[in-house]
This record gives C-alpha cells, structure tokens and sequence, in this order.
C-alpha cells in the first residue's frame, strides 16, 4: 500500500490546475498522548491520501501539528477522519486568510520527537497548567492596559514583516531560543504584569505559556488560535487589527495579508517591501525579502556570488554542491552579511508604505485559461521554454505564475516553436520567448482572456 508520494511537485500542480477545484489551506494542531506515532502517522497517510489531501505534518507521542491543503468540497469529510480519534473532535481548524491552490504540494507526514522543536524537559513541569486562552476582542483590550507586556513567540524573519504594536519581537531563530532570553528579560515582572504571548496559529504558545507559568509568572494569557484565528475574528466582527503588516507562514506562499501596511524592506535595495522568497541557487536558498526591481536584476539570487553561481554550466553547479547539504534540506534563516537591509529584534511599527495592486504575492483577479507549463529557463539569454496544452499567439496578454514567481503579466511580441519564429504555438509545441524574470518548473503559462 502506498504510503508515501509518487508524485513531483510539478506533476501535483499540473494535477491540481487540471482538476480546477478550491481548495483551502488550513492548519490545526492538538496535545495528546499518542502511544503508537508510527502507526497514527501511517493510518492518517491512508486517510488524508484518499481525499487529495496534501501537507505538511509532525505526529509525535505528544500530539498533531499540521499544516495542510485539502479539496473544498471535501472539507467535511476531511473532518470526518480528524473526529476518529477522541482528542481531535472538535478541534479548531484555523482556515488560512488567503488562500493559494499550490500553497501545499505534497502529502508529508512526519514522526518527530516533538511536534514543536521547543527544546524542554515537559517531566519538570505540569504542560497542562496552560495560560487564559483570550480572543482577537479581549487580546485588544489587554493589549491597550498598561500593565500588559506583549511578547512574539515566532522567529525573527516571521516577525520582520508583521507584528502586533507594542510587542517584544525577540531576534531570534527558533522557538527555543526565545523562551530563555524572555525569561531572563522579564523576571523583575513575573508578580504584577500581564503576560500576553502569541504566535503564528497557536501551538507554540501552549507550551510557552505553561512553562512561564511554571517560572513563576501570575498572569498569563495566550492568543487563542493565534494570528490566524485573530484575523478570521477582526475580520468577521469588524474589530480593529492591532496585528500590523504580514503574517509569515510556513506554505508555498510565505506569507498572508493582515493589514494593508508594509513595514519591512527589500533587503537589497531598502524599497519598502515584504515578499519573502529563497535565493535561486540551489547551494543556498537563503530566505530573504526582495523587491520585484531586485528579483529582476538579481534573478531571484541574494548576491553577486550566487548569480554567477546560477549561470553556471549545471555540471559545475552540481560540482560545487557536492559534499553540501543541498536542496529541499537548505533553509536559511535569513541572516547574512549580504542583506544590506535586514532588520529584526528591535523593529518598527509605522508603516514604511501601503500595498498596492502590483504587489507580487496579491492575486492577480483576471479571467484567464491555462495554456502551457514551464520546462526550461536559458539563464544566460533570459529565455523561458513552455509546453503549450492549449493555442497561443503573438500579442496575447499572459500571465505566468508560480509559488516563487509570483503572479507576472506580459504580452507576447514574439514566439519560437521548435526553435523557428511562429506567430502561434499550438497543443504540443515547444514554444520558447524572452522573460524578464527567472522561470521556476513549477511555474504556469496562462492566457489572459478580454
């Protein structure tokens, strides 16, 4: 019985794109006591396979974290196989702001030590003595007391582009790392202040919150749900957003939209800007913030050296990868000496500019029909190649998108199929033309339609 993926990430977009079903991108997570992980992992595999579900998931004797992509239409009976297992009826499933079809494209289910790396000993203390769960309305109130110290449980690239007003955004790159340092930071506070933690959907502030509880803190309250759920509630009620900017997430899309404010900038130039991406070079797929000026020029590279790299004949890429640790295991937290303009720890809360309807991750809302997929970049003369499933011509209005890419318009002014100039590129054709921008082969070609 399969139990793992078949298929590439490309042939599960193609997959998807064919299908032309929504899906939702959710996420949830829950502490129990599960005494056979291997076995939970296996069966959830076998369930969630089933319905097309696609994620990425930790199982561990401790509980569930997930973060997933599922078929609208299968939403119910999606819950049907979380409500098997007594602990996870009922459960919260934090429903992602903006949705992304490709935001997850593979089913990947994990058994871990922890669900969450967050480095403690749970035998020294009571991982149940949590703190008050509060929602979007009460967090804002407490937000406001003066008494109240507000404090960001995520990474500092998380909280770069996104945070609530007030809070102590620790420079950080795991959770683990920040509960000493906030411990150590607030100890002359632990009798009459009002702890007030959060994070991305929850989960790490569940542990957080009794382990401060357990150094001695008296007033601990906790987001419930966590950025994603407080956004679903201002949303929903019509309540002010004390959460400024973008809230980073751990999909293809890198972040959702909170607020409309933008309060990071290109770590390259220093435009205001907060579009998360990885480098291009497959030797270092750095995280870092890049406009869309500096994802031109420097071809979604983070520097000088790693877009020589990228033009490299791909043997001697390959050369100087070999004996690194290389590809899908490569995620850098985004610090380096090359980000001219990284910030974190100490980070602003005014708005550097406001989002406009050019923003590269915002959705483009056209009608339009998929016509081809990617095959091939030519970096060297900035040539895209695509496989055409559907007619296309010269002077068509296009848009290429992809989970990297973004969302990009052009017009067709000139086309090769086969390798001769053609006015049309038909259903089977290679067709080859200039792009200003690198090509990814998960990207797709669509036709803009009047």
């Amino acid at each position: 019985m399969q139990l793992y993926n078949k298929l590439s990430a490309e042939e599960r977009a193609k997959l998807i794109d064919e299908a032309g079903k929504q899906r939702l991108t959710l996420s949830f997570y829950a502490y129990a006591k599960i005494l056979d992980p291997k076995k939970f992992r296996d069966e959830l595999f076998i369930a969630w396979n089933a319905l097309d579900a696609l994620g990425r998931i930790y199982v561990a004797n401790e509980g569930i974290n997930a973060q997933m992509s599922i078929p609208a239409d299968q939403f119910e009976e999606f819950r049907e196989t979380l409500e098997v297992y007594d602990f996870m009826k009922g459960i919260r499933l934090n429903v992602a702001v903006e949705q992304d079809d490709h935001s997850f494209l593979k089913l990947t289910i994990k058994v871990r030590h922890k669900i969450v790396a967050d480095g403690l000993i749970d035998e020294t203390f009571d991982v149940t003595n949590k703190g008050i769960h509060v929602k979007a309305q009460e967090f804002n109130e407490l937000l406001e007391n003066p008494n109240t110290i507000v404090v960001d449980f995520r990474n500092h690239y998380e909280s770069e582009v996104g945070h609530f007003q007030g809070a102590i955004t620790p420079d950080v790159e795991t959770f683990r790392e920040s509960l000493p340092i906030i411990n150590e930071q607030l100890q002359d506070f632990k009798e009459d202040k009002n702890l007030l933690m959060y994070c991305t959907g929850g989960i790490r502030c569940e542990k957080a919150s009794a382990y401060f509880k357990h150094q001695g803190f008296k007033n601990v309250f906790q987001l419930e749900g966590g950025i994603i759920e407080y956004a679903r509630q201002i949303k929903e009620e019509a309540i002010p957003s004390k959460f400024i900017g973008k809230n980073f997430v751990f999909d293809n899309r890198l972040g959702e939209r909170i607020t409309d404010d933008i309060i990071a900038q290109c770590h390259q130039c220093g435009k205001p800007c907060d579009n998360h991406t990885n480098c291009a070079n497959d030797a270092c797929h750095l995280l870092f913030i890049q406009c869309d000026d500096c994802k031109a020029v420097m071809e979604n590279c983070c520097s000088s050296k790693c877009l020589e790299t990228i033009h490299l004949p791909e043997e001697e890429q390959v050369k100087l990868r070999r004996g690194l640790q290389v590809g899908n295991k490569v995620f850098r937290k985004g610090k380096s000496e090359d980000l001219k303009f990284k910030h974190s720890g100490d980070l602003p809360e005014q708005a550097l500019a406001k989002v406009n309807s050019k923003n590269i991750r915002k959705k483009t809302r056209v009608k339009k029909v998929l016509v081809g997929k990617a095959e091939h970049y030519f970096t060297k003369s900035k040539i895209a190649q695509f496989l055409v499933e559907k007619e296309i011509s010269v002077g068509d209005k296009i848009l290429i998108s992809g989970p990297t890419t973004g969302e990009q318009e052009l017009i067709l002014t000139e086309i090769f199929a086969n390798g001769k100039s053609c006015e049309t590129g038909k259903k089977g054709d290679q067709i080859t033309f200039e792009t200003p921008f690198r090509i990814r082969l998960s990207d797709k070609l669509y036709k803009i339609l009047d």
